[in-house]
């Protein structure tokens, strides 16, 4: 007699979703300190498959195999709830892989929630980074994203504030959104100088409680410790700054 069929996340299949029991194996190897490809060759999985169930489910540290498994199913609920809108995805040039593009994006986001900030934030800068004219209109971010205008105006001005995004008008007169070669140099260099701040605020705490008593050495330790940082990173982002400005390679054998 034939098995009882199982469920897909019940059943191993290569190329399909992870099973709970892989997800306990994944677990199982990020305590050991294994390396994503190694946890990877032991499931006889992609590595970007580990990579991107650990990074949308809480990152290497916090990973818990029954909560990924939870939230995946939660995920898969809610897709099949909203396939009919995944029409509007952009079509891929350069002969990309749509679906390998897709799961970059969503490591790509998850790694910056993860750094702090907010998801719709992450989820636009995602966008302009993997468009190849680093910049979309908020029309063209509403259609990728499938959120509403107010969700993209509300994530372009926090962006904006940060530095992390520059608004131009285009031909048209729309207004777009552009990453270009200088906005992490700007953004870096914006965060350097909050620092200063915080060293100098720190010193003048020990001028008020004592440069000898236990809080004032404190804070003078805190100050050197970020002056020598904060310098560190200035004289860095200056020596690289050209780095931004590359270009891709011309092959040796095209002609202008």
């Amino acid at each position: 007699m034939l098995a009882a069929p199982q469920t897909t996340e019940e059943t191993a299949m290569p190329g399909g979703r992870l099973t709970q029991q892989e997800r306990q194996q994944i677990a199982l190897g990020l305590a050991d300190g294994l390396a994503y490809a190694e946890i990877a060759r032991r499931l006889d999985r992609p590595t970007s498959t580990v990579t991107r169930e650990v990074m949308r489910n809480g990152g290497p540290t916090t990973y818990r195999a029954d909560l990924a498994h939870r939230a995946t199913e939660r995920r898969t609920h809610r897709r099949g709830q909203t396939a009919p809108r995944k029409s509007a995805a952009p079509a891929q040039s350069h002969g990309r892989d749509a679906e390998a593009v897709r799961e970059y994006e969503e490591i790509f986001t998850t790694a910056l929630i993860q750094s702090g900030t907010p998801k719709m934030m992450a989820r636009v800068m995602t966008c302009l980074y993997t468009a190849d004219s680093g910049s979309l209109t908020a029309s063209e971010l509403v259609q990728r994203l499938q959120v509403s205008p107010a969700s993209i105006s509300k994530a372009v001005a926090f962006l904006d504030s940060q530095g992390l995004v520059r608004r131009e008008r285009d031909e048209r007169r729309r207004e777009r959104y552009v990453v270009d070669d200088d906005i992490w140099y700007q953004s870096m260099i914006s965060s350097a100088r909050s620092t200063a701040q915080i060293v100098e605020t720190a010193r003048q705490g020990v001028g008020v409680l004592g440069p000898r008593t236990p809080a004032g050495v404190r804070l003078e330790n805190i100050a050197r410790f970020l002056a020598f940082v904060t310098e560190s990173l200035i004289r860095s982002a200056e020596q690289a700054r050209e780095v931004l400005h590359a270009k891709p390679e011309t092959p040796a054998d095209s002609t202008d």
